[in-house]
Order: structure tokens, then C-alpha cells, then sequence
């Protein structure tokens, strides 16, 4: 992947199944292969991240091909709004991660086809290799013994929350490897059950984007609301994704300016918030409520 500009401060960390595309990327292979009965059988008897695994070995032993897997990749669902808020986002200087329990065959097939690729400096998933045999391999991204937290809504193979402590600390550090004077501001965007430990590690300064009505949006607005420090803002489909990120990124781009204003004054917005619309640069109320139960 090649790395994303980073130049304004603010890091947008994404999940990958039913963030940027808007679908589960296994259950798509697995239903576009002709292979649902299988793989909810091999669910019975094996974690996801195995059963997945398990899945692929048994199509490539019945002559399917790793191009084929692609080629269902290729078609799965990702708006054009998903695309304009990242290549947005991109150009107005913010710096771009997946974090994603999917696999990085299935998320480089689908970034690589919308030519999106390009704008993730990083991308955090289950590793996934194609063997000497043709046969796509899919691994879990926390090995034995096992990543050690003890939240229910971690899955064994991935806690994304430690992936997150790992990206902030790498955030808290400037060049060398020394404190950073200031940490860069992060927005994370998911919808599953697994984005809600790394949506705990984050901090005041930060944002976190659920989709409403989906499981992390449940677990947020209907748990301990004080656990969540971040500043919560909501989206339900993929044109409020486009317009609640980049109104904070907007956000974020004033601020700064008015940090660095010497005279105390009320400071023009910078050149990529006016170029903004309006309604965007203007920014985005918090609207999440301390407790309020919506149902998966």
C-alpha cells in the first residue's frame, strides 16, 4: 500500500466488511462460489477465521481458482460515496488505515479494483497467501497464544483494540522515535461487534463513526456510554458515511487553525475546509444520546 499523506493531523482508520463495502466480503465469496451449506456447516465445528480457511481449501480441492475468488470480489458492493469520502479524505491530507477482520487477499482484491489501493498508508487483517499449490491460505492476524483480551466482543483470531493501542502509540511518536508534540487525532469507522474494543482506546481528542443500527452502534449506545470517551457520531448509509466524515475532518482542519492563531481572534477556515460544501465545513453536532437501545 502506499502511504497517505498524513500531513493534517487526522489518522481514519477504517473497517473494511459493511464499512467500505456493503456486504460481509466472506459470506460474498462464500454465496458467489455456490458454497453457503458448506461453510455454515464448517461454522459448526470451527471458529470463522478457520472455517474460512477450511472453506477456501475445500473450493480449491474442487478445481475453483484463486482468479475466480477474485473475480467475486470484484463484484461486491461499494458505493461511489465510499469512494469520494476516501480519495476526499486523501487529498485533504489525512492519513488512511484498514483495520479489518477480513483477510488481505479479500481487501487488496476489492481496493485494488476501485483503484483505491493507492490511498491506505496501512492495512491491519488476517493474513492471507497463495501456496505453491495455487491454494489461498488464510491465517489469523493474532497467532498462538492468542491475543489475551477479555472482552466477549473480540473474536480469538483478532482484538482489534490491541491493533488500535499499537497505532496510537505509533501516532504518540515523532520522527525517530521520540514523544510527539502532538498526537494526530483519530477517527475510526466500523459497524461490527470487534470494533468496539478498539473504539475503547481511543481518547477525547478522538472520534468514533458506528453505523447506526448495526452491533458497535449497540454496544455503544446501549452499554456504559462513559466508556466510550470519544467524540461518538453516527452514520446509517454510505452518503451520511461521506458527509459525517469529512464535516469532522472539516472540524478537525479549523481547529487546528485556530490553534495555531497567535492573535486570539476568530481565524478564517483553511483553504480545504472553504473548499468543503457549507453544510460539511461547518461541522457535525454530536448526536449519539448517553442510552439509547437500538435493536441488531
Amino acid at each position: 500500500m502506499a502511504a497517505s499523506g498524513g500531513g493534517n493531523g487526522v489518522v481514519v482508520v477504517f473497517d473494511f466488511d459493511k464499512t467500505i463495502i456493503d456486504c460481509d466480503s466472506d459470506n460474498w465469496v462464500v454465496d458467489a462460489l455456490g458454497a453457503t451449506a458448506r461453510f455454515d456447516d464448517l461454522l459448526r465445528r470451527l471458529p470463522w477465521n478457520s472455517a474460512i480457511d477450511a472453506m477456501m481449501g475445500e473450493l480449491h480441492a474442487e478445481g475453483r481458482t484463486v482468479e475466480e475468488v477474485a473475480a467475486s470480489l470484484r463484484a461486491a458492493p461499494l458505493s461511489p460515496r465510499v469512494a469520494a469520502a476516501v480519495e476526499t479524505a486523501r487529498a485533504l491530507g489525512c492519513e488512511l488505515r484498514v483495520l479489518s477482520d477480513a483477510n488481505a487477499f479479500f481487501v487488496g482484491a476489492v481496493l485494488d479494483h476501485h483503484g483505491l489501493a493507492g490511498c491506505f498508508s496501512a492495512v491491519d487483517t488476517n493474513p492471507a497467501a497463495v501456496d505453491a499449490d495455487g491454494r489461498l491460505r488464510i491465517l489469523p492476524y493474532h497467532g498462538l497464544p492468542g491475543h489475551g483480551c477479555p472482552l466477549a466482543t473480540c473474536p480469538p483470531n483478532m482484538c482489534k483494540g490491541k491493533v488500535m493501542e499499537r497505532i496510537i502509540a505509533e501516532l504518540s511518536c515523532g520522527c525517530g522515535g521520540a514523544p510527539a508534540a502532538r498526537r494526530r487525532r483519530v477517527v475510526y469507522v466500523g459497524d461490527g461487534r470487534g470494533d468496539y474494543c478498539p473504539s475503547l482506546k481511543l481518547t477525547e481528542m478522538d472520534y468514533v463513526m458506528p453505523r447506526k443500527g448495526y452491533p458497535v452502534w449497540d454496544l455503544i449506545a446501549g452499554g456504559d456510554r462513559a466508556a466510550v470517551r470519544a467524540d461518538v457520531r453516527e452514520w446509517a448509509d454510505f452518503e451520511d458515511l461521506e458527509a459525517v466524515l469529512l464535516g469532522i475532518v472539516a472540524e478537525c482542519l479549523t481547529s487546528e487553525h485556530d490553534d495555531a492563531d497567535d492573535d486570539g481572534g476568530e481565524a478564517a477556515p483553511p483553504a480545504e475546509c472553504r473548499a468543503l460544501p457549507a453544510t460539511l465545513a461547518s461541522g457535525q453536532e454530536a448526536i449519539l444520546p448517553k442510552a439509547v437501545h437500538v435493536p441488531n
